[in-house]
């Protein structure tokens, strides 16, 4: 392990403004500084750091911790990797002690190097496998030598243990190889080879390492596919094939296609800010990622049902995004690729430069479920296209563009059209407002704790605030610590995720360690990690002195259990009894829905 005094002086050595503003814009207000979230899609800033407390906290997503815990978070590193970094930013000599995490990771990397090196040379090999693998990647899916080796391209041949002798030779143990994703072991015992007899695919991250691989069989047997298993270098979900290649390019529009045999074809045809999600359907994750590089994205799906889905889920995804989203629509074939082959790169780019917008695809994809012919059938696509209309993104001038649209397919006046879009808008406003002011009722120190009714319900609300308002404190004086723990009772302690954050500080205070969010990060969990980091964001503008602790002690030890408040009471009393509470706390139910 790594001294924790080590970790201390490389968190002082890296202001956490300075690391943070060269990933994020941050904006300055006050004493703290605000962003877009790197962690999750959102138009409005609700990411903050607090120079103060060398701390950031999103209110979005709940991303939290110091500039080591943004730097592990943001480059998906492990914790002692991201600390080596920050340490070699600040011109810090590492510890001489080793890292198993650091090392288990190199070894990885190196492993998938040796595999990608193995796959390559058997493609290259004289052997008539080799040579149908050769056919494949050329003639089949009309490669260039220059393509192939650009994206390391190979084959795995039809032997059990061929790569796990190849690397065996190379030194590698047992251990390793059966958590890299390209052995297993038998029922019987026996290691053996994951990837036989499949064309295979590196899948390498915006750094250049070799994380992955996809190996896709020859012929149309089952399964198509296989890829590797996560790792701890490789997280589907946040990785995008080509990736490395395409953020070269000088264009930022983003062709995002549905396999990693379509980006390559795309490649090879030109278009090389082609990418794909890995072995699984598009996560917010990658569509964070993909916003960091491109101002525009093309959804290139194939033209099947599924494909038809994908580009449905993935608008959905995007909405949020700052990224202009487009969609290819092409008849005539079932994927780009085939579209390529088909009718050549030039007739492609222009079906690129003619791609449709979010909302004409959306309208296409309606108008094609209901028989235009028939009065509910038309009813129906304008109701349809009408909650499309008054969704989000959709200016005024598109709207009235559409209705005309609508008008003229189904026969019905554009005026009524119009009208009865406006009753939609309105009624979306007013449902707007209602979760608007229900958010703001909700908002608060206390308004996302969450006491089970079997410890007290919302009758505990107060005491399980306190204890987060305790730790809130401690974290501002930890000289507090003393006095907290001769006074404090733990079993008043509600909240499993507050009790373990006191333990943790006093167990600081005890090995006369800082308490704050560097030392807590490696003693609790990520649920009481997150709480902790909340109080203090929540906390920041404020001093909380010994009368404010005393307070929460107080509250601590008065707080009754509700099944001393409510015992003896009858349903309606009980009933009362918790709308008198809601009142004190100035909690008012929302109006039911209506859309009138």
């Amino acid at each position: 392990m790594i001294p924790q005094e080590y970790i201390q002086e490389v968190v002082r050595r890296n202001d956490i403004e300075e690391v943070i503003g060269q990933y994020v814009q941050l904006r300055r207000r006050g004493r703290t500084l605000s962003g877009l979230c790197p962690f999750h899609n959102e138009k409005t800033p609700s990411f903050v750091v607090y120079p103060d407390t060398q701390s950031f906290y999103c209110f979005g997503c709940g991303a939290a911790g110091d500039v080591i815990n943004f730097v592990r978070k943001y480059n998906n590193l492990g914790y002692v990797e991201s600390v080596k970094q920050l340490a070699s930013r600040a011109g810090m000599p590492l510890p001489e002690e080793e890292d198993k995490e650091a090392r288990a990771r190199q070894r990885l990397l190196e492993i998938n190097r040796c595999a990608a090196r193995y796959f390559y040379e058997q493609l290259n090999a004289k052997t008539p496998e080799a040579a149908l693998a050769r056919r494949y990647w050329k003639e089949k899916r009309g490669l260039s030598d220059a393509a192939i080796r650009r994206f390391g391209l190979g084959y795995a041949p039809e032997d059990f243990s061929g790569l796990l002798h190849y690397l065996r030779r190379r030194g590698f143990r047992e251990d390793e190889l059966e958590h890299s994703g390209l052995i297993k072991r038998s029922a019987k015992g026996n290691l053996y080879d994951i990837f036989r007899h499949r064309v295979m695919v590196p899948i390498i991250d915006v750094r250049g390492s070799i994380i992955a691989f996809g190996g896709r069989v020859l012929d149309d047997s089952k399964p198509k596919y296989i890829n590797s298993p996560e790792t701890v270098v490789y997280h589907k979900s946040r990785t995008l094939f080509a990736l490395n290649i395409a953020k070269k390019s000088a264009s930022k529009r983003y062709i995002l296609c549905e396999g990693y045999m379509d980006v390559i074809s795309m490649h090879e045809a030109g278009f090389d800010t082609a990418v794909c999600a890995c072995g699984t359907a598009l996560t917010p994750e990658q569509v964070k990622l993909l916003s960091e590089y491109a101002d525009e994205v093309v959804l290139s799906y194939d033209s099947d049902e599924a494909g038809q889905k994908a580009t449905e889920r993935s608008l959905g995804l995007f909405a949020n995004s700052p990224v202009k989203v487009s969609v290819l629509s092409y008849q005539g074939a079932k994927d780009p690729d085939e579209f390529i082959k088909k009718y050549g790169r030039e007739r492609f780019d222009m079906l690129l430069n003619g791609t449709a917008n979010p909302t004409e695809f959306q309208l296409k994809k309606a108008k094609a479920k209901y028989d235009l012919r028939s009065d509910d059938g038309r009813l129906n696509y304008i109701r349809e296209a009408i909650d499309i209309l008054t969704g989000h993104g959709v200016t005024p001038t598109a709207r009235d563009v559409y209705a005309g649209r609508l008008a003229e397919e189904t026969g019905v006046a554009k005026q009524a059209i119009l009208s009865q879009m406006q009753g939609a808008l309105r009624a979306a406003d007013r449902r707007s407002h209602r979760k608007e002011q229900k958010e703001m009722v909700q908002k608060g120190i206390a308004a996302d704790i969450r006491v089970p009714y079997t410890q007290g319900g919302d009758a505990a609300l107060g005491a399980a605030s306190a204890s987060r308002q305790l730790v809130a404190a401690l974290l501002q004086d930890p000289d507090e610590v003393p006095y907290v723990r001769a006074r404090l009772n733990m079993d008043t302690i509600l909240l499993p995720e507050m009790q373990q954050a006191l333990q943790a500080i006093f167990r600081c205070a005890e090995e006369k360690q800082p308490v704050n969010l560097t030392s807590l990060q490696q003693r609790l969990d990520d649920k009481a990690f997150q709480q902790v980091a909340l109080a203090q964001a929540q906390n920041h503008d404020q001093k909380l002195a010994q009368r404010d602790i005393d307070m929460y002690l107080e509250r601590l030890q008065n707080a009754k259990p509700i099944s001393e408040r409510v015992a003896g009471t009858s349903d309606d009393q009980f009933l009362n009894f918790f709308a008198n509470v809601k009142k004190e706390k100035g909690v008012q139910e929302p109006p039911p829905e209506t859309d009138g």
